[in-house]
C-alpha cells in the first residue's frame, strides 16, 4: 500500500460499486427499471475494470480484492434486494431469505473464485458468475416492463428462479468465459460483420434480447454438463468434490 494504488482500474471498480448503492435506492423506491439497468452498466464496469487491468498492466492483488466486495454489493446485495421489493416480498419471512440465500451463495462463488483464481482453467467458470446471475434478474425485471406481461404467479417464478441462480452459484457446473476473446489483436473481416450484426439486433429490442441472451447462457452449463453425461463422458466425482471443498 506504500507504494499507492493503480487508479485506472480501481475507478471503474468504483464505480460498478456506485451503480450497486444506486440499484438498491432506487429498488426502495419502487423504480424497479433504472435499479435493473444500474445493475447492468455494473455488469459493464465491472467487465471493463479487469480488461483495462490487464492492458495497462496495472493488476495487483488490492484491485482482485477490492473488485470481489464491489461485486457482493452490485450482484448480490443490489438484485437480492431488487428480487425481494419487486417480486418477494408478499413472501414474508421466505421472501427475504430467498433473497438472502441469492446474497449468500454470491458471496460464496466470489470467495471461491478467489481461492481458484490461480488452479482454474480461465476459460470456463466453475459455477455462474455472480453479474450473469445478477444481469438476469436485472434483464427479467426489463422483459416483463417492456411487454406489460402480467403474471398472476410472479412471485413464484421470480421464487424459483432465486433459487435456481443461487443454486447455479455454488455449482460446479462449467459455464463459458470471455476472457480469451481478444478484440486487439486482427479477426476475420466475417467476425466483424457478425459483430455489427449482433450489436444491431441487440440495439433494436435491448430489452427482449439481453434477456434472451443470458438465458441461453445460463442454460448453457447445465445442458452443456448433461451433454456429457449423456455421451457417456463422466464428470470426475474427486473433481467435483475438490472443487467444492476449494
Amino acid at each position: 500500500m506504500k507504494k499507492g494504488i493503480y487508479i485506472l482500474p480501481n475507478l471503474l471498480t468504483s464505480g460498478s460499486m456506485f451503480l450497486g448503492f444506486y440499484a438498491i435506492l432506487h429498488s426502495f423506491q419502487g423504480d424497479y427499471t433504472r435499479a435493473a439497468i444500474a445493475i447492468l452498466l455494473a455488469a459493464i464496469l465491472d467487465g471493463l475494470d479487469g480488461r483495462v487491468a490487464r492492458l495497462t498492466r496495472t493488476e495487483s492483488r488490492f484491485g482482485v480484492e477490492y473488485d470481489s466486495l464491489a461485486d457482493l454489493i452490485s450482484f448480490g446485495v443490489a438484485p437480492a434486494v431488487l428480487a425481494y421489493t419487486w417480486a418477494l416480498k408478499p413472501f414474508g419471512r421466505f421472501g427475504w431469505l430467498a433473497a438472502f440465500l441469492f446474497l449468500a451463495c454470491g458471496a460464496l462463488r466470489l470467495a471461491r473464485f478467489n481461492v481458484q483464481v490461480n488452479s482454474v482453467e480461465s476459460t470456463h467458470f466453475v459455477g455462474l458468475p455472480i453479474p450473469s446471475a445478477a444481469a438476469m434478474i436485472a434483464t427479467l425485471v426489463l422483459f416483463i416492463h417492456r411487454l406489460n406481461i402480467v403474471l398472476v404467479n410472479r412471485s413464484i417464478i421470480i421464487l424459483l428462479l432465486v433459487y435456481v441462480l443461487a443454486f447455479l452459484m455454488v455449482s460446479s457446473i462449467r459455464f463459458y468465459s470471455f476472457k480469451k476473446f481478444d478484440l486487439i489483436r486482427r479477426k476475420p473481416f466475417s467476425t466483424l460483420v457478425l459483430a455489427v450484426l449482433a450489436l444491431v439486433v441487440v440495439i433494436s429490442e435491448p430489452e427482449i434480447m439481453l434477456f434472451a441472451i443470458f438465458c441461453l447462457y445460463i442454460l448453457s452449463g447445465p445442458a452443456i454438463y448433461l451433454h456429457k453425461i449423456m455421451t457417456g463422458k463422466k464428470v470426475e466425482e474427486e473433481e467435483i468434490a475438490e472443487e467444492f471443498l476449494t
